[in-house]
């Protein structure tokens, strides 16, 4: 009865999703539904509720989830101060010159974005309101155009700091003890989302370069498919072109680097480094914003990377019995940077303030980081439910007993996220399916962090495969009417093709996944 009982469980989730009820109610209605058809049944015993609260308690105290609010500012911060379009105007003067120019730039765009912001619908429909137009008024075939956007949107999955990769790279951490534990285990290894940060990297830039190949050889082999700019756009001056790459260019990935090199590097951990993004978007918000210079938020800035350099070479903590004199120093040396950037901090928040931005910031990032919180909750009950019904064994059962064994588990498990990705969005999947099925696969023997990037990558291929791919839904809601729903479609094929070779890559190559966490973190 079990068996049924939490199989019919997982269908009646997906089939009250599918009719568009809302996710984090649809987990938690569904779960108790079920819990009490299952005590009347005689099957299941209420007391697994009463780990919920604990559940709850756990999620509120976990400081990896703290950066999700965070990343999420900093992506819409970046986004509302129009960083996209001053790269994408900079960035086709800079490639104007060549075939297939405006794809490479807006490629290189769509990848930045996606290290900034991390969220795929606010990038496709960004790229699309901003750059599509333009593609098609230069002579772009439709189909290379729609499908060079919908590809470089769907970047921000897999290119790090990601919102997809935090909450995935949790969910892969405590899947990845409790596979430890069940093999008798009892001091588990861990599993960062700095590992996974690490891990995705390297694919990313991959995926990145094979856009760009493909591109490049459309202009080679069908010139009028991807023209170059005329020369009358492209008389700006060498001097003119470099000040405007320095300033358009610079800052974001300065930014970036700052970001992902303090994970990477070890200096801070993803929330600190998250905090650390928040602060630089408004800072560079503060300066794109108003037209006047802002020396406040240059010193800020200066102060910013002066205070990491400190943190990177000093001991900065206060709380010792004895602080040597050059630590003494650095410490205030720390003091003086911190009110540099307190001072460039309010500076920039009035301006985002008073242009209106800050407020449309705010509400966007209290909505999005709320629906990942409320899901997460109706997850653990679900969650807990699920258990409770001997789910987890049944899914151990079941894959164990596939043909081919690992190979045959780790298909299966792809081809059902895969084919989810068309109609639930990435947050259902991590929180609904992962914690499902990735403590049998981790017990299994694979690695955690090449599976994290497994299942990254395959989800950005499902939200970009036709007919149901997201990323073509959210282009087709800015498209203008020259451009068909069958010419998104036809565009974004050659770029399935791509992430499809880009997985059995990285199935065949494990090490595109695993080496640099392996040599940055032994």
């Amino acid at each position: 009865m079990t068996e049924v009982l939490d199989l019919l469980m997982f269908v009646a989730v997906c089939g009250a999703l599918l009719c568009g009820f809302p996710v984090a109610f649809t987990l938690g209605g569904v779960a108790l539904i079920f819990a009490v058809l299952g005590m009347a049944l005689g099957v299941f015993e209420l007391a697994f509720l009463s780990a919920l609260p604990q559940r709850i308690f756990g999620t509120m105290t976990n400081e990896v989830l703290v950066a999700v609010p965070l990343f999420v500012f900093m992506g819409v911060m970046l986004e509302r101060s129009r960083l996209a379009e001053e790269l994408l105007e900079t960035m086709s003067l800079l490639f104007g010159r060549l075939r297939g120019g405006l794809g490479l730039s807006v490629t290189v765009v769509g990848a930045m974005m996606a290290a900034s912001t991390g969220i795929v619908g606010a990038t496709v429909v960004t790229m699309g309101l901003l750059s599509l137009p333009t593609m098609l008024r230069r002579g772009y075939d439709p189909r290379l155009a729609a499908g060079s956007i919908c590809a470089a949107g769907t970047l921000g999955q897999i290119i790090p700091p990601s919102i997809v990769l935090v909450l995935l790279g949790d969910v892969i951490s405590n899947s990845y003890q409790q596979a430890q534990l069940a093999a008798g285990n009892f001091a588990p290894d861990t599993v960062s989302v700095g590992d996974l940060f690490a891990g995705a990297l390297l694919p990313g830039l991959m995926l990145v370069g094979l856009y760009m190949i493909y591109q490049v050889a459309v202009a080679v082999v069908r010139p009028a498919a991807a023209p170059a700019l005329p020369p009358e756009e492209l008389t700006i001056s060498r001097a003119e072109l470099g000040r405007r790459v320095i300033s358009a260019l610079i800052p974001p990935l300065v930014l970036i680097l700052a970001v992902l090199g303090s994970i990477l590097g070890g200096i801070a951990t993803p929330t600190e480094a998250a905090a650390l993004g928040a602060v630089g978007a408004i800072l560079l918000a503060g300066q794109r914003l108003v037209p006047q210079p802002g020396r406040a938020i240059v010193l800020a800035g200066l102060a910013t990377a002066g205070l990491l350099l400190l943190n990177w070479g000093m001991d900065l903590r206060v709380g010792r019995s004895f602080i040597p004199t050059a630590d003494a120093v650095g410490i205030v040396m720390a003091v003086i940077l911190s009110i540099l950037i307190m001072w460039g901090l309010v500076v920039g928040l009035l301006r985002s303030w008073r242009t209106g931005v800050l407020m449309e910031v705010m509400r966007s990032t209290m909505e999005i980081s709320a629906m990942v919180f409320v899901i997460l909750i109706g997850a653990g009950l679900f969650s807990i439910v699920f258990r409770g019904f001997g789910g987890d064994e049944s899914v151990h059962e079941m894959l164990s007993a596939l043909p081919g064994g690992v190979v045959g588990a780790v298909v299966a498990v792809m081809a059902v996220m895969f084919l989810l990705g068309f109609f639930l969005d990435f947050i259902e999947i991590v929180f609904v399916v992962v914690p499902v099925v990735a403590p049998v696969l981790l017990q299994m023997g694979l690695d955690p962090i090449w599976l994290g990037v497994m299942m990254a990558v395959n989800l950005q291929t499902s939200f970009l495969t036709p007919p149901f791919g997201f990323a073509l839904f959210y282009l087709r809601g800015v498209a203008p009417e020259s451009v068909s729903t069958m010419d998104i479609y036809r565009g974004a094929v050659p770029f399935v093709l791509i992430q499809l070779l880009a997985l059995v890559l990285l199935a065949a190559l494990p090490g595109l996944a695993t080496w640099l966490p392996a040599a940055l973190y032994g």
